[in-house]
């Protein structure tokens, strides 16, 4: 029997996006939410529909059909006629030559503009083009759910109160957007890589999405975008020796190297060696480098120290330092990279991966107390249950 559920939720995943992105284009920016909502209704019809008729040998296009024709019953509700306007919208999507192909990549840009504070257009995006809830977003971005929900909502009152047109940026305007753009696609990737909730680890569907977008994205040649190229496809190569078996998550020195993807690794340093064009050093080019690093026979972990200076002095954060500690106590010693880290507390107490750090280095450090008691409180922080899993055990039996 199909598992129409599962396909369903692959398409939300896969498409839900695209969908929305294509009718936000064709209604106009004053109907975003209305694009939002119908996408919304038509994946609940599939979810009633399908099971007794069968699942359509074109599933995205049904949905599409059906958001469609919600949001033009809406319309003409409303103003009692379908505008020339909304025609011509439909007929014309303007695009740049042989590029940006896709309608949800559009709608990312359309979403980075300037005018909108930069973690405001991450939420936005997220939000609308990538299908993440609000609580992926607060834990993506380290924020409250309640300060993300308001940013979505200020998002869409200014594109509505300011009629900003979804159109794209021109060229001289694209780079302006560009950064946001990037940090979107690799925090969908993240998401992807180490969910943040749910029943599994990885969700490949977005790993691979976010790759895909970022492959588009290279055909504008830029250096920065090659760098974040090489760090996916880098990460990207161990994920079928991130987990074992019975899907428990396993540490960079209990992997199987032999089951790393080399075809993966190759590409990623085809895209590391067109990242060197140009003069810019960006976060994406030192990130890939360690990931490159930590796929070596043997780990320079010295090296690794070095990149993470480089990329505190690049883009500092909390994250980055606790990185860096960990690295440090390959280096001299679980002690000392147990300092540099617990000075981290007071940005990170909240954060699962601090608290996971710290279990691992106290274990390593022989302090049974402390590595027991952060493992159970990464547990109680986690909302994925293979993590939840993980850290219980670590805390009964890792010290």
């Amino acid at each position: 029997m199909t598992d129409v559920p599962s396909i369903v939720d692959h398409l939300f995943r896969r498409s839900a996006g695209r969908m929305t992105a294509t009718l936000a284009r064709v209604l106009g920016a004053d109907h975003l939410d209305l694009a939002e909502d119908v996408v919304q209704e038509a994946l609940a019809a599939a979810l009633t529909q399908w099971p007794y008729n069968g699942v359509p040998d074109n599933p995205e296009g049904w949905l599409y059909r059906v958001a469609r024709n919600r949001a033009i019953d809406v319309i003409r509700k409303k103003t009692r006629e379908i505008s020339d306007a909304f025609a011509a919208r439909e007929e014309a999507t303007p695009r740049f030559a042989h590029e940006l192909e896709d309608d949800d990549l559009q709608m990312m840009l359309m979403c980075c503009d300037g005018r909108l504070a930069p973690e405001t257009r991450l939420a936005l995006t997220l939000k609308i083009v990538c299908g993440f809830g609000v609580d992926e977003i607060a834990r993506a971005l380290l924020a409250k759910p309640e300060a993300i929900a308001q940013r979505i909502v200020r998002a869409k009152r200014f594109i509505r109160d300011n009629e900003i047109e979804l159109t794209l940026p021109s060229r001289d305007e694209l780079p302006k957007r560009l950064d946001s753009l990037l940090d979107v696609v690799y925090l969908m990737f993240n998401e992807g890589y180490a969910a943040s909730a749910g029943d599994d680890l990885v969700r490949r569907d977005l790993v691979d999405e976010a790759i895909r977008l970022c492959e588009e994205l290279c055909s504008l040649r830029v250096p920065k975008i090659h760098a974040l190229a090489a760090l996916m496809h880098l990460q990207r190569a161990r994920l079928a020796a991130r987990v074992d078996a019975a899907g428990e998550m396993l540490l960079l020195d209990e992997q199987d190297r032999s089951l790393w993807d080399r075809d993966a690794i190759a590409c990623g340093l085809r895209h590391l060696e067109a990242s060197a064009a140009g003069d810019e050093l960006t976060r994406f080019h030192v990130e890939a480098e360690i990931a490159a690093q930590h796929l070596c026979e043997e780990t320079n972990w010295p090296r690794i120290v070095e990149l993470y200076d480089d990329l505190m002095a690049i883009a500092p954060s909390a994250v980055v330092a606790l990185n860096r500690a960990i690295a440090v106590a390959m280096v001299d010693g679980p002690s000392v990279g147990l300092e540099a880290a617990a000075a981290l507390e007071p940005e990170l107490r909240d954060y699962v991966h601090f608290h996971a750090a710290i279990g691992e280095l106290s274990r390593r450090a022989g302090d049974r107390v402390s590595a027991e008691e952060h493992f159970k409180r990464a547990s109680e922080l986690s909302s994925t249950l293979p993590l939840k899993r993980w850290f219980e055990k670590r805390a009964r039996y890792g010290a």
